[in-house]
């Protein structure tokens, strides 16, 4: 069986993407199977819809988001549909492509859809590949206003007071008027030869955004003016050639208190301090997912798709899970006792995060889960590739 990251490249995907499969292996490693576990947590689906053609062929981390009651969902093409949250009915369906007509740079584009979905200030904000960022009345579904940012939209949005800003694969940071879209200032980074496809969203604490770069640094940039506070690199690329230089942080970093956590590819998983950017700690793990938290512990799912929880206070490695190695795994989501991850067969597996064991699992669709699920309260909502998308429940 061919880990579905391999299987990518053959339909002729990004370079990007090839580095993301693996740094340095020529050979394809195997995916590990699925045992047979003694299960303690029995997950259902409590209801589920179909959202246009998902993202067909294409590699994808769209995820939902929840706020206002509703669950607002997107698809690559350019479908944005808000279900009711309790319910799964459906509240109103858009197609946002018709936003291009405004804009003739990208409507011969297509929606290309890749970023989003951000609910704040009663508004959605997606954007997409060819640059388009929009926001849409969240309870209408009708188009407020887009713009074209200077990249390729590949994460979610950051919405802090009256700004919205976004990340680009251009190696930009640019901030939008919340109300109108009129652009306020541009921030911009170094951008190396060779890259992963994709970006890290901005993270916004105490008046600065936090926000990973392609060449190994956090920086924080000032909401006010554009200008960078500090710049602090947490692992120095080393190699003799760029596919073993790549150091992209491609995640949104993880503010508690008054550190700042962070992981890249090909590089560190590091412990900082928030005003300053001091390094607190550094350990050597890659990685282009998501962190989480939960107590003293950070979980990290590696480039590998091995899990680990490590004490976010000295770095020390509490335990490792590899039974799921090389199935493409999700970032994880804490839910509840549990770590939550889906894989490339669209199976969502719950470990107990006391000590990394496997305790329930259910599959939501074979098409594949390629987005960190999204836990509000007491439930799970997860996308799939095919467009699918379901709340989960535990009995």
């Amino acid at each position: 069986m061919k880990s579905w990251c391999k299987t990518l490249l053959a339909c002729g995907l990004s370079l990007g993407l090839l580095s993301a499969c693996s740094s340095s292996d020529v050979e394809e490693e195997p995916v590990s199977p699925l045992s047979e576990i003694e299960a303690s947590v029995f997950p259902t689906v409590s209801w589920s819809a179909s959202v246009g053609n998902g993202v067909g062929p294409y590699y994808s981390r769209l995820r939902p988001a929840a706020r206002y009651d509703k669950l607002y969902v997107a698809d690559r093409y350019g479908q944005v549909v808000a279900f009711d949250e309790a319910t799964g009915e459906k509240v109103w369906q858009k197609d946002f492509s018709s936003a291009f007509k405004d804009n003739v740079l990208a409507k011969n584009k297509g929606a290309k859809i890749a970023a989003g979905v951000t609910a704040a200030r009663d508004k959605i904000f997606i954007g997409g590949e060819s640059g388009l960022l929009g926001a849409l009345d969240a309870e209408t579904g009708d188009t407020e206003w887009s713009v074209i940012a200077g990249g390729e939209l590949l994460s979610v949005p950051t919405v802090a007071e009256d700004l919205v800003v976004v990340s680009t694969s251009a190696g930009t940071l640019e901030a939008f008027n919340v109300d109108d879209g009129e652009k306020q200032w541009v921030y911009e980074s170094k951008l190396p030869t060779l890259t992963l496809r994709g970006t890290g969203a901005a993270n916004y604490e105490a008046g600065g955004f936090f926000v990973g770069t392609a060449d190994g640094k956090i920086a924080v940039v000032i909401k006010n003016s554009g200008q960078a506070a500090w710049e602090q690199a947490i692992y120095t690329p080393k190699g003799g050639n760029e596919f073993t230089r790549m150091a992209d942080i491609d995640m949104m970093p993880l503010i508690i208190g008054d550190n700042l956590y962070a992981v890249s590819f090909n590089g560190n998983l590091v412990s900082m301090e928030l005003r300053t950017g001091r390094v607190v700690w550094t350990r050597k793990y890659s990685s282009f997912h998501e962190l989480a938290d939960s107590g003293v512990n950070l979980f990290l799912v590696d480039d590998h798709s091995r899990i680990y929880a490590v004490d976010r206070r000295n770095g020390l490695e509490n335990w490792s899970n590899t039974e799921l190695s090389n199935r493409d795994l999700t970032s994880p989501a804490v839910f509840k006792d549990y770590i939550v991850v889906g894989d490339f067969e669209g199976y969502l597996h719950f470990i107990d995060k006391s000590d990394g064991k496997i305790v329930g699992r259910i599959q939501v669709d074979s098409s594949g889960i390629f987005s960190q699920p999204l836990v509000v309260d007491d439930n799970i909502y997860v996308q799939t590739r095919s467009g699918k998308v379901a709340r989960i429940t535990l009995p």
